[in-house]
């Protein structure tokens, strides 16, 4: 009995993330903040072990019920939603486009406010774990609009890289499109990474999309709108 008891318990943030509250590493930090008990009692350790059968989990006060069925988006992301689940003021969040189905569902990573394109979500803790863990090393492609005429300097400067979060980030690859646009390629998913790279060569952003994470493009997808993923799909990402 108590070698089958220890089989079905869990870490508790494995737990969590298997249960669509968010990513594995995004549970960990409602742990170390104190936004979770089990059994009445706040736990700080992520480690902590859990079973769904015999323990009663919380998340702000709220009962976890267990593992959900699994779902998994592409939204064509518009401009002017931001990738959280908590509410600040009046802000818009991704999670509203999706309606009543929205309760766990969270995007993938992040785009900020006004930039477009290609987000992933779902409540899949592992899946995002997955994608977003630098191990993986996917690469994601963005199209950048911009006011000026795009030179072969401006090319250069964003591709000789600039200092992001205290650390000197390249892109993978960059590529004039037209006379205004650019196709920026990088892997290291800092905050506004794209959006710094091509302002750091003097270039003003009229439109940021991005249209390709891993082997995963967009599509003719309206904006604001999704659609579920295929596993097919789910797979190519990591090709």
């Amino acid at each position: 009995m108590i070698v089958s008891l220890m089989e079905t318990k869990k870490r508790l943030s494995k737990a969590l993330a298997a249960a669509g509250i968010a990513s594995r590493r995004a549970c960990e930090e409602l742990i170390f903040k104190g936004r979770v008990s089990v059994n009445g009692e706040v736990t700080l350790v992520p480690q902590t072990l859990v079973s769904w059968e015999t323990d009663e989990i919380r998340v702000d006060e709220k009962l976890v019920s267990g593992e959900e069925k699994k779902a998994y988006y592409i939204l064509n992301k518009p401009r002017g939603y931001i990738c959280s689940n908590v509410r600040t003021g009046r802000k818009k969040l991704v999670i509203d486009l999706f309606g009543s189905a929205n309760a766990r569902l969270f995007t993938v990573g992040r785009l900020d406010r006004d930039t477009t394109g290609l987000l992933i979500v779902t409540n899949d803790g592992h899946f995002a774990q997955k994608v977003i863990h630098p191990s993986a090393n996917i690469a994601k492609e963005y199209v950048v609009k911009t006011l000026q005429e795009i030179t072969d300097q401006h090319l250069k400067t964003i591709a000789k890289g600039t200092f992001i979060e205290g650390t000197w980030i390249k892109p993978v690859r960059v590529q004039k499109v037209r006379k205004g646009t650019v196709k920026v390629i990088v892997k290291e998913g800092k905050k506004r990474e794209v959006r710094l790279l091509v302002q750091n060569a003097g270039l003003d952003i009229l439109e940021l999309s991005r249209v390709r994470i891993g082997g995963l493009r967009l599509g003719p997808i309206p904006e604001g709108t999704f659609r579920e993923m295929t596993e097919a799909e789910k797979q190519i990402i990591f090709e």
